[in-house]
C-alpha cells in the first residue's frame, strides 16, 4: 500500500472526468502521461487513439513479460490476452503494471477517502523500479466498480481537451 495522500494538496490537484467505456484506465493513463509530460491535456479527438495504443503496447508487454506475468492470470494466459485485445475490456492491475515498463513511470493508484481532511487515499504504486526518487508519477483514481480517471495538476484547463 502506498503511502501518500493527495488531501493536503487540493489545490494542486484535480480529478479528470473521463469516459467509461471500457476504456477509462487506459484513457486516464494517457491523459495523466500527457500531462506529466507536456504540461497539457489531450485533445479528446486523440484521447481514443492514445488509449488503443496504450493498450497495445500494454499487452505486448504482458505477453513479453509472460514468464514472469502469466501466474497472476486467472484463467488461460492466451485467451486473457485475446479478452484485452477488445477495445471496450476494462484494465485492471495487470495493465497498470505493464503500462509502467510501456512508460517507464510509476502509477499511484488512489480511491476516494473517508476521511474528512482527505480527498483521496494511495492504495496502490506500481513500478516503484522506475522511481528517481521525486513524487512525480502518473496518478489515477479508481472509483471501483471498474472505473478511473486521471488525476491531473488543477492548472491542466479542459478546454484544451476540446
Amino acid at each position: 500500500e502506498g503511502g501518500s495522500s493527495l488531501g493536503g494538496q487540493p489545490q494542486d490537484l484535480k480529478v479528470l472526468p473521463i469516459a467509461g467505456d471500457g476504456r477509462c484506465l487506459f484513457r486516464s493513463v494517457a491523459q495523466a502521461s500527457h500531462a506529466r509530460t507536456f504540461g497539457s491535456l489531450l485533445a479528446q479527438s486523440k484521447e481514443t487513439a492514445a488509449a488503443d495504443d496504450l493498450r497495445k503496447k500494454a499487452l505486448e508487454q504482458l505477453v513479453l513479460r509472460r514468464a514472469e506475468t502469466e501466474w497472476f492470470i486467472e484463467g488461460s494466459f492466451d485467451g486473457y490476452v485475446r479478452r484485452m485485445s477488445n477495445a471496450h475490456a476494462w484494465g485492471g492491475e495487470p495493465e497498470i503494471l505493464m503500462l509502467t515498463h510501456v512508460l517507464e513511470t510509476p502509477i499511484e493508484v488512489f480511491m476516494p477517502s473517508d476521511e474528512p481532511h482527505q480527498r483521496f487515499r494511495s492504495i496502490a504504486i506500481y513500478g516503484e523500479d522506475y522511481t528517481d526518487g521525486t513524487e512525480d508519477r502518473i496518478r489515477v483514481l479508481f472509483h471501483g466498480a471498474g472505473h478511473y480517471e486521471a488525476i491531473v495538476a488543477a492548472t491542466m484547463n479542459q478546454q484544451s481537451r476540446l
